[in-house]
């Protein structure tokens, strides 16, 4: 079971479970975790949604495998975009409990949650220049925003990853937890006691400017460089531990 999924009074725990990947996310398991969320959507009893990783990390990033033979046309058609907008479009508070990696499409989907709660072994990048890549579901744009233009293109460009004292000082987390699970719990309980529909207005105004950010270009740009040379390079290099060649091809 690559995704388990628990109810509590008033809110609900998503759990990424492919401890062999280090929960990379695969088009499967995000679409198990858009399906969730719809039917927690549609749940007036449920008022906000725990989400954290299993074995002791929140997500090592999308699945490479996946990745590394895909087109720019199977990427412009790719199911992930879907799964990706039922998940932003969730109307309800999402915290996100991360401990260990949340790397790549792991931190993108950290970073689509209303609060981050860190344990003291959280580390969070984008570092899909490293493959030849960007990131493609808007997470460069939402770091942008949390925390600004020089610490965003920092991450991306370089790839560098943070640590918890980092991200939190940064702006990018609300809090850091000897237990992040835990404070994650006690914050959806503490949620699901207030007002629902003020919740989720609250939520539609913090939101409303991410309309205005250029997640398309992102994607756009993402997309693009599925067919390059680089991307093709970056991945091998990554499989067999050593630097990639890149050419600009």
């Amino acid at each position: 079971m690559d995704l388990i999924i628990e109810t509590f009074p008033g809110w609900a725990r998503l759990t990424l479970n492919r401890p062999e990947a280090r929960n990379a996310l695969n088009t499967a398991l995000l679409g198990r975790i858009a399906e969730a969320l719809a039917g927690f959507a549609a749940d007036a009893a449920i008022r906000a949604v725990v989400l954290t990783g299993a074995s002791g990390h929140f997500a090592a990033g999308a699945d490479i495998g996946e990745i590394e033979h895909k087109t720019s046309t199977e990427g412009a058609a790719d199911p992930r975009k879907a799964h990706w907008a039922a998940i932003r479009a969730f109307p309800k508070p999402i915290i996100a409990a991360v401990e260990g990696f949340a790397l790549g499409g792991g931190f993108e989907l950290a970073l689509m949650a209303d609060l981050i709660v860190l344990g003291p072994t959280a580390k969070l990048g984008l570092p899909e220049t490293n493959l030849g890549l960007i990131p493609g579901a808007g997470g460069g744009q939402r770091l942008l925003a949390m925390a600004g233009r020089a610490r965003a293109t920092r991450m991306v460009l370089t790839g560098e990853i943070i640590d918890a004292d980092t991200a939190v000082a940064w702006g990018i987390a609300a809090y850091k937890a000897e237990n992040a699970l835990t404070e994650a719990e006690a914050l959806a309980s503490r949620l699901a006691s207030r007002a629902p529909l003020a919740l989720m207005a609250a939520k539609r105004a913090l939101v409303a400017t991410e309309a205005a950010l250029a997640l398309g270009a992102e994607r756009e740009g993402f997309e693009s460089l599925l067919d390059s040379h680089d991307k093709t390079e970056g991945i091998r290099a990554f499989r067999e531990k050593r630097k990639p060649d890149f050419r600009g091809e």
